[in-house]
């Protein structure tokens, strides 16, 4: 969807595409009886996240305090997933959470006293999920014990209220996987979870909400028996991570940057006026020597090399070349540091002129 109204270099959505991944992924939960709960990061717009919301969504998951604070406008059900240790973000949330259903994920008891004292100094209550690591090795305890020891702390700590679990199994590609093994892997986090939702219930524990996710496993999530609700991000825009990590196509990817050839000078390379602080520096996870993005209308050639301004395209395997002042559009490796990058995307909607939405939730990194 070439728009030659639009400046370039932008964010451009396509609106058919975008309903399409919202509605896709509302069916599936529904049908599997899971709660989606999607995340926010990747769009930190108010429009996108009432669409999903419309489509069924049962709340908004976000990753900071500022992010919070901007979803509550159009949802009353949020979950931060990144601990909070400090006073400041705290003290955020605990405000928030006169307004709103707030929950935090955690795995330290520091982090469960600070938002306790929180709550507590303004007369509140906040929901609490206990990260459990499955395997990725970021945060979250790492026995039944330790997140047992978190639960028992909560359940008798006034200003928080023990609601479930959260885990993160960003660790399992179906397509870096045999079949055989990746089942098994996703069984293996369910086990992980069984163990310790057993050991709470055996000292009069509950973990009514059992959140998990990702993009890359969100389809099969009815495979992990014990979690109750999904987190996916990616899904609703998609992009060059998902394809080749094998969980989207071109055709899923909604979200493409806009940009136009400034310079041909240089033997074998074209420069579009997207750069760094447009496309991120992030490599494709999956492929990481395929470069800063996919050219839909050039794919065999390679945006080799980024700076702030510029991106430098090699073009010596490629058969056509683009030409000065030439458009094209690009898919990113990575579509949520790509957004956060923007003070607004465009949303090409058929029948409509393009319409500028602000990302509202840019830069909220407290």
């Amino acid at each position: 969807m070439m728009t030659p109204s639009i400046p370039t270099p932008s964010l451009v959505l396509d609106a058919v595409i975008v309903r399409r991944n919202i509605d896709a992924m509302a069916r599936y939960t529904a049908e599997h009886q899971l709660g989606l709960r999607p995340h926010s990061k990747t769009h930190k717009s108010t429009k996108l996240g009432q669409m999903q919301r419309d489509a069924g969504a049962i709340g908004l998951t976000v990753a900071k305090a500022g992010e919070a604070a901007i979803m509550a406008e159009v949802a009353d059900d949020l979950l931060l997933a990144y601990p909070i240790v400090d006073e400041h973000r705290a003290q955020r949330i605990a405000e928030l959470a006169g307004k709103v259903t707030v929950r935090v994920a955690l795995d330290s008891t520091l982090a469960a006293e600070v938002m306790a004292h929180a709550a507590q100094a303004v007369g509140g209550e906040i929901g609490i999920l206990v990260d459990r690591d499955v395997g990725f090795h970021r945060t979250g305890v790492q026995s039944a014990e330790e997140a047992l020891a978190i639960a028992q702390l909560v359940e008798r700590t006034k200003g928080v209220r023990l609601d479930g679990i959260m885990f993160y199994p960003g660790h399992l590609a179906r397509k870096e996987m045999a079949e055989e093994a990746y089942v098994g892997a996703l069984r293996g986090v369910d086990a992980i979870l069984e163990e310790t939702v057993e050991g709470w219930r055996k000292n009069g524990l509950e973990a009514r909400i059992i959140s998990g996710g990702t993009s890359p496993t969100a389809l099969d999530s009815h495979l992990i028996k014990h979690q109750t609700e999904i987190r996916p991000g990616t899904y609703i825009f998609q992009d060059m991570n998902g394809v080749h990590g094998g969980y989207a196509s071109i055709d899923d990817c909604a979200a493409r940057v806009h940009a136009t050839v400034v310079s041909t000078a240089v033997p074998g390379q074209v420069v579009i006026d997207a750069g760094s602080k447009v496309l991120t520096s992030d490599r494709c996870g999956p492929a990481p020597e395929s470069g800063h993005g996919l050219i839909v209308e050039y794919p065999d050639a390679k945006i080799a090399k980024l700076s702030e301004e510029h991106g430098q395209v090699d073009v010596g395997k490629s058969s056509d070349v683009p030409k000065v002042g030439e458009r094209v559009t690009i898919i990113p490796n990575h579509i949520c540091p790509c957004v956060n990058l923007q003070d607004a995307i465009w949303w090409c909607d058929e029948g409509h002129p393009p319409e500028r939405v602000p990302v509202e939730a840019r830069g909220m990194v407290v």
